[in-house]
């Protein structure tokens, strides 16, 4: 096996580096600034102890580690120099880097040695993840399917702040369900037009009336309605002490500027991710219920299908599958989700198999059949199941480039 093992601790600033020969001796460590030239300098240093030591190919990993390691890898493999050796490159799963770490229990922690473990891990052969990046086409749109998802993650985050800061002001309006939607116009309208539970008490139910009809833009079927419920909503809030009115209105009108904020720019992922997907084959449109975002983000990060041998093998790297708890004679029924794999991917395989009850028969009835099946944790166990059928799909249509034909239930 006439191959050299490099291990890199990736930080912001330096990479530390480790080359192993195949029998697992040192051959030597050090480190490079995380930047152009240091990525030279590391080249150098490879082909260097490639020559010196007769070896025909390289094996490199590093540890996924935000995105200090991203620019070094593009280099990698992007390096003409490089490629006469036909470098082997890895992005390794930090979790299962520590469990191979474990193997040396006596092992001080320091990038060095993190760097040996990562060398070792790549020696040894059973802890790999192997780099797919001839199409970066699949990694922009992993730029803004990521960046998206985040967008929305604060959002969420920033709605539920929102409520806890209304509940200050109007305690009744968030436990009762006086609007249909917390955050549409009239109820936004109302939270920062009327200073205090006081003054929304004192106006005429009629002038109230008016206002939702106008906020609402006639939407409401019954304003007058609402209105009933609203005033019946602040009679039975609490009254916020004066001091702290004008501070709980300053949070409540920022933060609706920074939630359109943030709704903007999830319209203008959107339309980003909608141009990018053109260059990109897909038929997972095709599935009732997945629409672009999904079908966007379950591509972005299975990316080549091609890597993936089975449908099995992408469940895997999803976090779809569950552990094992047998004994002799013993083996546990009731058993954990893995706590590895693409968190991303699985995000988006479940939120498409929860939007699939709605438009497709077979879906429903799985998931119905799935959630009967058990008395404890069934939503849960059900959806997790019903992902792991959509994973059978996904890789079959973009597998064989295929539309989608929902059978007849």
């Amino acid at each position: 096996m006439s191959k050299l093992f490099v291990g890199i601790d990736v930080s912001s600033r330096k990479n530390v580096i480790h080359f192993m020969l195949p029998d697992g001796s040192k051959h030597s460590s050090f480190s490079v600034d995380n930047n152009f030239n240091g990525a030279r300098l590391l080249v150098r240093m490879i082909i260097s102890a490639l020559v010196e030591l007769q070896l025909q190919n390289v094996v490199i990993g590093l540890e996924a580690t935000s995105v200090y390691g991203d620019n070094l890898i593009f280099f990698l493999r992007e390096s003409s120099d490089l490629a006469k050796f036909q470098p082997d490159l890895h992005i390794l799963n930090p979790k299962q880097v520590k469990k191979f770490k474990d193997a040396y229990p006596d092992l001080p922690k320091n990038d060095p040695v993190d760097a040996f473990i990562i060398a070792d891990a790549l020696r040894f052969g059973r802890i790999t993840n192997k780099l797919h990046t001839d199409d970066y086409r699949y990694q922009a749109l992993k730029t803004l399917t990521r960046a998206r998802f985040f967008a929305v993650q604060n959002l969420t985050k920033e709605k539920q702040r929102f409520m806890n800061y209304l509940f200050m002001k109007f305690s009744s309006f968030t436990q009762d369900k006086v609007f249909s939607d917390s955050f549409g116009a009239s109820a936004l309208s109302l939270y920062t037009e009327f200073d205090s539970v006081e003054e929304l008490a004192a106006m005429n139910l009629t002038e109230l009336t008016d206002f939702i009809r106008k906020t609402g833009r006639n939407r409401f079927p019954d304003p007058d309605a609402v209105a009933k419920a609203i005033q019946a909503a602040v009679r039975s809030s609490y009254r916020l002490p004066k001091t702290l009115v004008d501070s709980v209105n300053q949070v409540l009108a920022l933060s609706i500027i920074y939630m359109r904020s943030l709704k903007e720019q999830i319209k203008s992922f959107d339309k980003a991710i909608e141009l990018q997907l053109q260059s990109i084959p897909n038929t997972l449109t095709s599935v009732k219920g997945i629409g672009l975002v999904f079908s966007a983000g379950i591509i972005a990060e299975v990316g080549d299908i091609k890597r993936f041998s089975n449908q099995a093998a992408l469940a895997k790297y999803a976090g779809l599958v569950w552990t094992q708890h047998q004994s002799g004679n013993y083996e546990a029924q009731n058993t954990r989700l893995i706590n590895s794999g693409n968190r991303f991917l699985k995000y988006y395989l479940t939120e498409a198999a929860y939007s699939l009850l709605r438009c497709d028969a077979e879906f429903k009835r799985y998931y119905s059949l799935k959630k009967s099946e058990v008395n404890r944790g069934q939503v849960k166990r059900a959806l997790a199941l019903t992902a792991r059928k959509l994973v059978r799909l996904v890789f079959a249509l973009l597998k064989d480039n295929k539309l989608y034909i929902a059978p007849e239930v």
